[in-house]
């Protein structure tokens, strides 16, 4: 629908225009002329006529299109305005700049009707240029007679800019203020002027120089009104840090203000390219890595939420007290509601998802949107509201150049808001304005809306449990005497350990509203399913970890389901309890039950660790190894649940725990091998795609049977022939490449973190094992496989496979493999070495006694039927080739009984005692018990393997 100016609105543009331009005034000027650009202009923007008043020939410029349409920053200042200019000449050519620019977005918007994202983009650039032109020009002033701090490479020391609030998300408002943080890298002294002084006092000069060049009010106006109470210590605080005094305040003393403040946080460049050039760039990084674990936290953090209600709590009572009415920034449903919501997700999931870490807020919806956090549907309500709000926000501000969030009130800004948004009149504004403000703030309530008050009665007991310890309250609930005291033990034993522990005034309100919420979760299963006071022992030790941790108590308060998750994972499993105390970051599993207990396809884990490291600085080696281990115990953690809940089977657990360490496997080997080359170059015809490297998995890995404790067998081989060496800056032999990228590899796996280690790396089944290289020619590997290797090697090789390496390799590794089992063998000599091996593993480990039966390691265990199936696959590849082809037992007995080697029957005999005792080795593991059983629940599979050895090996 168009509309045209009102009567009052034409008659005042045309007033304006007459005044400026009265040459230009004819009779022929009519009702059209309400539609001309210029007229608009004076009609619409107060700001934009006092400008033209004291410029008319910016009308010229403004009527060009093809010229005004351009978004390019130009130079502020010139290199040698910057050297050379006074504070008066200095501070008059920045306000003219702000002056014709500003003047320039008033007529894109209001005018040509420029979308509100790329208006507030384009004055952040030029809001940059302004604040960055006046620190050049400060930084070459105080340096005139100072000198310039440097470091200790001889190089000009710079000051960085943190642009906070809108500026930092490049979302500035028309009229905003502009806050500010200075910082400078490290305390030194400046040299090269008539004296020396600290860099902190030189920077504190450039500090005030800057300031007053923006924000002092000359004849031409002001640039920006400055606020500098972000910083450090407020108002109290200096103008300026070295980056260790931020660091440490940060860490010591930053508030949760602090952080919702830092994440708009942006260290301002230079946005034109033909200016001095942007010397701190180097200095970026290192800034970045300081704040990041202030405002990231590395666990998904719920304690943000009551930080956040308090925060607009606040601000609710400020709109309050002042009488604003009509906000569209701080009332219910304003600006600030959308900023809340979203970065409530950033804070709490930021430091998980690195993609949430930017400083624009339709950035950030767009990655919720991705990672599941909101409906698209919610984040394009979000969008279009919070963009209505904006360009509302920004008309009123070019009205006057007046820095305001409030509907008017006098009549010729109605009539200017009702033009702009094309409707009839301003009731129908009123009434979209409220919609669309609505809207927001039912989306505001569902994500940090005032918490609600929960009545009920039964919670009342479980309340004075937790403060009174007295559980004789519960005999109603079918627990006997015993129980009872069995119950207010643990839990006054629970208390006592907690006075151990340092938690905060917030800590401990949020531990006594969960813990009632925990013994009511837990009794009520304790009643219904038998769940003993071990299980409430063993959330008390998760709980113990994470004490002193705010952020994880407020997340099991904060979200029940997760609760519940917690309580029956740890029902079902120690093991997985155990895991949870030990890493409480994987609590943040439990918040999706959908995706908690439902793996990835086999195929899909390579894949994911692709895409989860793609969110990871390729240049942060620490914080790899770190998402390495996260990565493996997040997805474990998934496995555990599936198994513990009956989802998958023992196979499909053993299938999945295998997929996962080799797509672990993989990504180590692409990060070591970037590292690599980084340093070295590549050996002789290798490339990121042919690297000429493998890695063979033995043992369970090899079998496709890892549990969950698992370690990992493996051995490294290459195709490096010959003396070649690196191309690289640093060039070594090549074969001395791939042995310290097997080492690098070890030291990925080994190093224990604040995870923990990755996996135990066994390499000791490598040629000539612990004295042997890491990393062999695969040809040497088949000659010692040849010529030297004893029985129990070939055994090994039964369960070999490649997990790592491309085709050719794969292909030639195949073929040792087959020439090796294949070899002629006397059987009986085999029989003898194959017992003999058997015994001496069975004297070293076996635990078992008169009552207990030891899985692994007792006659007609585990890994008797191993030692049968390598002996079938020693004994007969020479001529039953399909006896070669599987690593597994499973299958291996399965060919051997279709080819007649074994009966069917004792094959599936073999079959259904191993998977039976790997089912009972598996929950063991969970439950974190040793691998015994009664011998009355397994005779008959004891009998079945010890009848099966007999016949087979005899020994």
């Amino acid at each position: 629908m168009s509309i045209n100016l009102s009567e009052s609105l034409y008659q005042l543009g045309l007033k304006r225009f007459v005044e400026i331009y009265p040459n230009q005034v004819n009779d022929k000027i009519d009702d059209s002329a309400k539609n001309l650009p210029i007229l608009q202009l004076l009609a619409l923007s107060d700001f934009a006529y006092k400008t033209l008043v004291k410029t008319p020939e910016l009308k010229t410029w403004l009527l060009d299109t093809q010229e005004i349409k351009k978004i390019d920053i130009l130079p502020v200042l010139t290199d040698d305005q910057m050297l050379n200019e006074t504070d008066q000449t200095c501070f008059k050519l920045l306000r003219e700049y702000r002056s014709r620019y500003w003047l320039k977005v008033a007529f894109l918007d209001l005018v040509l009707k420029k979308p509100i994202e790329d208006s507030i983009h384009y004055i952040s650039k030029l809001s940059d240029a302004l604040i960055y032109s006046a620190y050049l020009w400060a930084y070459q002033q105080v340096s005139k007679i100072n000198g310039k701090p440097l470091n200790e490479a001889g190089e000009a020391m710079p000051m960085l800019i943190l642009g906070m609030g809108k500026l930092g998300g490049f979302e500035l408002n028309y009229s905003s203020d502009i806050d500010l943080i200075f910082s400078y890298p490290e305390h030194c002294e400046t040299q090269g002027g008539r004296r020396c002084i600290e860099a902190q006092v030189f920077f504190t000069k450039v500090s005030q120089k800057l300031i007053s060049a923006l924000n002092q009010v000359t004849p031409d106006g002001q640039v920006f009104r400055v606020d500098m109470r972000l910083r450090p210590f407020g108002d109290s605080g200096p103008l300026v840090l070295s980056f260790s005094a931020m660091e440490d305040y940060y860490q010591e003393q930053g508030r949760d203000w602090e952080r919702y403040a830092m994440l708009k946080g942006r260290l301002l460049k230079c946005p034109i390219k033909k200016m001095l050039p942007d010397f701190e760039t180097a200095y970026r990084t290192e800034f970045y890595a300081l704040l990041r674990p202030f405002v990231y936290r590395r666990y998904i953090d719920f304690s943000v939420i009551e930080s956040l209600r308090k925060m607009k709590s606040m601000i609710a009572q400020e709109v309050r007290r002042k009488g604003l009415k009509g906000n569209i920034k701080l009332g219910a449903g304003g600006i600030r509601e959308v900023e809340f919501v979203v970065q409530a997700f950033q804070m709490i999931r930021g430091g998980r998802d690195v993609n949430l870490q930017t400083q624009s807020l339709l950035k950030a919806l767009e990655h919720l949107v991705e990672l599941g956090a909101l409906e698209d549907k919610n984040a394009q309500n979000l969008k279009q509201g919070y963009l209505y709000l904006r360009k509302i926000e920004q008309y009123l501000q070019i009205f006057d150049n007046e820095q305001t969030q409030t509907l008017p009130i006098d009549e010729i800004n109605q009539q200017r808001l009702t033009f702009l948004l094309a409707k009839p009149d301003y009731k129908a504004v009123i009434g979209e304005v409220s919609s669309v403000m609505s809207d927001i703030h039912c989306e505001f309530d569902l994500m940090v809306g005032a918490e609600k008050e929960v009545l009920d009665d039964d919670l009342a007991l479980y309340e004075d449990l937790w403060i009174n310890a007295d559980f004789s309250s519960l005999n109603n609930d079918g627990f006997s005497d015993e129980e009872q005291v069995l119950w207010q033990s643990e839990l006054t034993e629970f208390k006592q350990q907690l006075i151990k522990i340092k938690i905060g005034g917030r800590g401990r309100d949020t531990l006594d509203k969960l813990m009632p919420r925990i013994l009511e979760q837990l009794i009520l299963a304790g009643a219904n399913q038998h769940i003993g006071v071990n299980i409430f022992s063993l959330i008390n030790k998760v709980i113990l970890k994470v004490a002193s941790r705010t952020a994880y108590l407020e997340l099991l308060f904060e979200n029940q389901g997760t609760l519940k998750q917690l309580v029956s994972l740890c029902s079902h499993s120690k093991w997985i309890g155990e895991q949870l105390a030990r890493y409480p970051i994987l609590l943040d599993e439990l918040i999706d039950p959908a995706v908690l207990y439902q793996p990835l396809e086999l195929d899909a884990y390579k894949d994911e660790i692709r895409q989860y490291f793609l969110r990871i600085d390729s240049d942060d080696l620490e914080q790899q190894m770190e998402a390495l281990r996260q990565f493996k115990q997040a997805y474990q953690l998934r496995i555990a649940a599936a198994d513990a809940t009956g989802v998958l089977d023992i196979m499909n657990v053993s299938n999945h725990l295998t997929a996962l360490s080799e797509a672990i496997v993989e990504q180590s080997v692409l990060l070591a091998w970037q590292q690599m080359i980084e340093r070295f170059g590549y050996p002789q015809d290798a490339t990121d795609e042919d690297k000429g490297f493998a890695v063979i998995a033995y043992g369970k890995a090899g079998g496709i049977e890892l549990g969950y404790g698992s370690d990992l067998d493996l051995v490294f081989l290459h195709n490096c022939l010959g003396n070649s060496s690196t191309n690289g800056a640093k060039q070594i032999d090549s074969r001395q490449f791939y042995l310290k990228l097997a080492q690098r590899l070890m030291h990925l796996f080994n190093t224990r973190t604040a995870s923990g280690i990755l996996y135990e790396l066994d390499t000791r089944l490598r040629p000539e094992g612990t004295s042997g290289l890491l990393a062999i020619n695969i040809e040497t590997f088949a000659e010692y496989q040849l010529k030297e290797a004893w029985t129990w090697e070939h055994q090994a090789l039964v369960r070999a496979r490649m997990i790592f390496g491309q085709s050719d390799l794969e292909s030639r590794f195949h073929d040792i493999r087959k020439q090796i089992l294949s070899l002629p063998r006397n059987k009986n000599e085999l029989q003898m070495e194959v017992a003999k091996m058997r015994e001496k593993m069975r004297k070293h480990l076996a635990k078992g006694n008169n009552e207990f039966f030891d899985l692994k390691q007792d006659k007609g265990g585990m890994a008797d039927i191993e030692f049968i199936a390598q002996f079938l696959v020693l004994a007969n590849s020479h001529n039953q080739e399909k006896m070669m082809f599987y690593p597994d037992n499973i299958r291996i007995f399965k060919t051997a009984g279709k080819i007649g080697l074994i009966s069917v029957e004792k094959g599936e005999q073999l079959i259904k005692a191993y998977c039976d005792y790997r089912d009972q080795y598996h929950l063991l593991s969970l439950r974190q018990q040793d691998k015994l059983v009664s011998k009355a629940n397994i005779e008959q599979h004891k009998y079945n393997v010890y009848q099966a050895w007999q016949e087979i090996i005899g020994f």
